[in-house]
């Protein structure tokens, strides 16, 4: 016990002396399944039961329809996407879906981020907002940021099913907002430098709706790797609270370079989160694993391992991308761990361990159940 008592100071005093930081809080950890929406009751019992156990806070979550009654393996019940021919023509049925889910994981302490829209859905010629404005006037023109100003309102005065509150409202349930998933991820990283004040923009709109003393936090939603995420002006945006790291590539996951950006938040006042990472299921590159030969599971317990300590040791919560509540189905570009999966004990004991080990110079418990 002692033991323990002198690893968590020691964990304690190093956050302390490298970020020049006076306040050390309990890391956490959060995990991603954009299509919960569509999952059924005891799917969503045994997910979050599981979640919980492994000790997540927050679950990560997407709008976009799902036409498909089985989803990575998962079988779900399919519902459209928030405006599915016709932009401004709203169909509520995922807003309600998630009306559910936020109630059956509030249960066992886990609240949601909500991502109101993804560059995946917008890049498919199909979509209401890609058929008309594609994926560079959509970010360009004023009409379509109007366009899609408007949904975020929309999203955001949702008034819950059962509760009769509005979303802004409703920071028992809600962890943050994002606009968008990914945002102008296929335009390239000089694209998305150029257009830096389109996510601060988004967040100004967001912030308006929410006010400042909502409860609900407003981030980003990450780019292709580390540098990409963490674009300069972000960190001064008033509307920002957390700016989100997403990246596969092991060479970002490194103490050293993550705790750069850790530094900058906190001399900006802003928080960090590394909301999307996964070690690969087949043997290619992890971070371009589209198939290959099944990596040797122990070597990948090791790469969870790793690269969970690395995160976490640079001061940065976390995300997994996925966990699902079924077995993996082994498609391509599988970060997924199913719950009972071979790779599960693993993943769900770094989990676990986190709150414990490591320490954050981000004061997020006024955000978590």
């Amino acid at each position: 016990e002692n033991t323990e008592m002198m690893k968590n100071l020691i964990a304690l005093i190093v956050v302390v002396a490298w970020t020049g930081f006076t306040h050390a809080y309990p890391s956490w950890v959060g995990s991603n399944l954009y299509y919960a929406a569509g999952l059924y009751e005891d799917e969503q019992q045994f997910l979050f039961s599981n979640l919980q156990a492994s000790g997540v806070k927050v679950l990560r979550v997407w709008l976009d329809g799902q036409d498909s009654g089985s989803t990575k393996g998962t079988n779900i019940q399919a519902y459209p996407s928030l405006e599915p021919y016709t932009v401004g023509d709203y169909n509520d049925t995922v807003l309600e879906l998630l009306d559910s889910v936020m109630l059956n994981a509030q249960k066992y302490g886990i609240k949601l981020l909500i991502s109101m829209y993804s560059f995946n859905a917008l890049s498919n010629p199909d979509d209401s907002y890609g058929k008309v404005w594609g994926t560079g006037y959509f970010y360009e023109q004023q009409d379509a940021i109007n366009a899609f100003d408007n949904r975020l309102r929309h999203v955001l005065t949702h008034t819950h099913t059962t509760l009769g509150q509005q979303w802004k409202d409703l920071s028992e349930y809600i962890f943050a907002f994002e606009a968008q998933n990914e945002a102008m991820i296929g335009k390239g990283q000089q694209y998305i430098q150029d257009h830096q004040s389109w996510q601060c923009d988004r967040a100004t709109t967001i912030k308006s709706v929410l006010g400042d003393n909502s409860g609900i936090l407003v981030t980003t939603g990450g780019e292709s790797w580390l540098d990409e995420s963490m674009q300069p002006d972000w960190f001064t945006c008033g509307s920002l609270d957390v700016i989100a790291i997403h990246a596969y590539g092991p060479g970002d996951f490194d103490t050293g370079k993550i705790q750069g950006y850790v530094q900058k938040a906190t001399d900006n006042g802003k928080m960090l989160i590394f909301q999307e990472w996964g070690a690969c299921y087949w043997d290619t590159s992890n971070n371009d694993c589209p198939t290959g030969n099944p990596l040797d599971s122990n070597t990948r317990d090791q790469n969870i391992q790793n690269w969970a300590d690395a995160i976490s040791s640079a001061g940065v919560p976390w995300f997994y991308w996925q966990v699902l509540p079924n077995n993996d189905p082994h498609y391509g570009y599988d970060y997924e761990i199913g719950i009972n999966d071979v790779n599960w004990g693993t993943l769900s004991a770094v989990m676990n361990s986190t709150a414990a080990s490591y320490s954050t110079p981000f004061d997020f418990s006024p955000y978590l159940l």
